[in-house]
């Protein structure tokens, strides 16, 4: 005997889609095993817990799969879940190598059948992208590429050398011996300088600005892009920045444009300061933010732009979760 594993999505809850999604999915299932009807002993099937509106395993009798018993059943609520998944088990009576079949949104559970995907998150500085991708890289299990620390990185290099950020002759001096590096524990990313761990001491705002500073010179841009185009090219990921689907990832899978109001963006980046002990003035905040969009879209060398691809989802009035199954849904369409 053997069994083989399947899962696809549905747009929304009707009959008509579930009829539709599990038609297709056992279909593609019985092509691609080369099996027959009077092989499949037994249809095991489970739903998330906001498919209401049809049983999946009635789908699968009206769609032929009649010989063989058929059971349902509802699975749990989990938050950060795929969301209008149906899931099913064949068990078939011969010995074969199954191909298991992930359809729709539901290729993303399974990345290693799927080919490899990145997705590029881009927005201004507090419209929550970097929180967004860490979310995403762990629902879907692929790698985030934090490429902001790795500006910050170079920027906290120049600040502990005295140079002048504004400098590019010093700064590419530095780049030449820098020793920059990337390494990933239990999925979570550590900037490198050398030997040291920095990932504690990038996000002040003193290295805020200086790493915006530095990633207008256009020779400490291409490093790191080359860097960022190696990993991804590598494997599945989720990559914030500013400028990830315009230019270091055009041809990204997934695209999207986070943004919000400065105001919100401010009062998220003190509540972030002031929850990690630091004295900051949120007037001063918000200024600063005000002179990073202008420093960021105004650079000559790759600016803050949406690309013309990317889905803009503004979230000055949206919750994490909000956005969070906004980007969901929009890559399942997609897909």
């Amino acid at each position: 005997m053997t069994v083989i594993r399947g899962a696809t999505t549905i747009a929304t809850d009707s009959a008509e889609e579930i009829r539709a999604a599990v038609a297709e999915l056992l279909e593609q299932i019985e092509s691609r095993n080369a099996l027959k009807r009077d092989e499949v002993l037994s249809i095991v099937f489970s739903s998330t817990s906001d498919i209401h509106s049809f049983y999946p395993a009635k789908a699968a009798r009206e769609a032929g799969f009649a010989s063989c018993s058929l059971f349902s059943a509802q699975e749990p609520e989990i938050e950060g879940g795929l969301a209008l998944c149906i899931r099913v088990m064949l068990f078939v009576e011969k010995n074969i190598t199954p191909h298991h079949v992930y359809l729709r949104g539901a290729r993303i559970l399974r990345k290693d059948l799927a080919q490899k995907y990145n997705i590029a998150i881009d927005g201004p500085a507090g419209s929550g992208k970097s929180t967004i991708a860490k979310l995403l890289a762990n629902d879907y299990h692929i790698l985030y590429l934090d490429t902001g620390a790795m500006y910050r990185a170079c920027a906290l290099a120049a600040i502990r050398a005295g140079i002048d950020v504004e400098d590019e002759v010093q700064v590419c001096d530095l780049m030449r011996g820098l020793k920059l590096s990337v390494i990933y524990r239990d999925g979570v990313q550590h900037t490198m300088l050398g030997n040291e761990d920095v990932s504690s001491c990038l996000r002040s705002s003193e290295v805020t600005m200086a790493a915006s500073t530095i990633s207008r010179h256009a020779s400490v841009r291409m490093k790191m892009v080359e860097k960022q185009r190696e990993i991804a090219g590598k494997m599945s990921c989720v990559l914030d920045g500013r400028d990830i689907g315009t230019f270091v990832l055009p041809d990204a899978d997934f695209k999207f444009f986070l943004t919000a109001t400065p105001e919100v963006r401010a009062q998220r980046r003190y509540e972030e300061l002031t929850a990690k002990g630091e004295s900051v003035d949120f007037e001063t905040l918000k200024n600063e933010i005000a002179a990073r969009d202008k420093q960021d879209s105004t650079r000559e060398v790759a600016p803050l732009k949406k690309a013309e691809d990317a889905i803009l989802i503004d979230t000055s009035d949206m919750t994490i979760d909000q956005v969070l199954e906004t980007i969901k849904r929009k890559m399942q369409e997609k897909i």
